[in-house]
């Protein structure tokens, strides 16, 4: 093995992830291994010579969230300990994103504890796809870079060629992401009005803002948890005179319930990536998963060979 050649390891939460990046890059995944003892404590071991190297590290933070996370910091500790020269951390869903501000008294920000805590562990670097919030970059100080999922999606739902389609934003805080999905088919865009109550993950959606009449609708968000708004959204489309309801959503952190919830909406199919892949529940006919594998492969390889990321996704 060269000096510069690309080493990539996998934490337990994206390790067929991992396995489907080297095959991109036809390399062969980094030795290493994971242990949980039965108190609860995770242990993690780096079995390669990583000294010198400029290594890569793939995890996702959930399922369990707090597990992996700690999981996470523990690898870019081990790396930074074997002498690794550089860890980039490859995190394809980032959790705690929706944690970016302090919009009630007396709460954390999470998502900028979970950044320092990343920086403290020794990364020099972040990669991540779709973050719920994209100032949450401005929480590091070491380079971040926010991928997105929309071309991955868009080649996919291209294939089913469905008839007169139009992109829906689940809400007004999506719209601005929606238009370059919609611009990247070539179609217009309608805006579902919705207003969340609680922290219960439901939210109630008003009316949509678009003509959807006879339409296929395709419904594009960064992440769903319990299924709802998609459902809500799906159904207030249906009645306003789409023909036709899909979704695409980069992060399926897909919890109890939220299958049925999809199954019982109008959605004829539901395209998530693959930056999940411990979901607790078992997927139905209705989801099928996109791998971004090459998205993160081609990231990784420019990075090591130090070329334009921002390349990748032209305007």
């Amino acid at each position: 093995m060269s000096d510069d050649e690309i080493m990539i390891f996998g934490g337990s939460g994206s390790k067929r992830l991992t396995a489907r990046i080297c095959d991109y890059l036809q390399i062969k995944p980094g030795k290493n291994e994971t242990l949980q003892f039965s108190e609860g404590n995770t242990f993690v071991r780096v079995l390669e010579n990583v000294r010198g190297r400029r290594v890569y590290l793939v995890q996702s933070t959930v399922f369990p969230s707090n597990d992996n996370f700690m999981e996470l910091l523990f690898w870019i500790d081990a790396l930074k300990r074997s002498s690794a020269d550089s860890v980039t951390t490859i995190i394809p869903y980032f959790s705690y994103g929706k944690g970016d501000k302090k919009d009630e008294p007396r709460v954390s920000i999470r998502a900028r504890v979970c950044a320092d805590a990343i920086e403290a562990a020794g990364a020099d670097r972040v990669v991540t796809v779709d973050l719920h919030a994209p100032q949450i970059q401005g929480f590091f100080r070491i380079p971040v870079d926010n991928l997105y999922a929309l071309p991955i999606l868009c080649d996919r739902i291209r294939v089913k060629k469905l008839e007169d389609p139009i992109i829906v934003s689940p809400d007004t805080g999506f719209a601005k992401q929606a238009r370059k999905y919609a611009k990247h088919l070539g179609t217009s865009v309608a805006i579902a009005d919705k207003e969340r109550i609680s922290h219960n993950e439901m939210a109630e959606v008003l009316h949509i803002i678009g003509n959807v009449e006879g339409k296929a609708a395709i419904v594009v968000d960064d992440f769903t948890v319990t299924g709802g708004t998609l459902l809500e959204v799906s159904l207030k489309l249906i009645e306003q005179g789409a023909k036709q309801v899909y979704a695409m959503v980069t992060h399926g952190v897909l919890t109890k319930g939220s299958v049925e919830r999809i199954n019982a909406s109008p959605i004829r199919q539901l395209l998530i990536t693959d930056s999940v892949e411990n979901q607790p529940v078992k997927f139905s006919f209705k989801i099928e998963v996109v791998s971004i594998a090459s998205l993160l492969g081609e990231a990784i390889k420019r990075i090591h060979y130090r070329e334009s990321i921002s390349a990748m996704f032209p305007e």
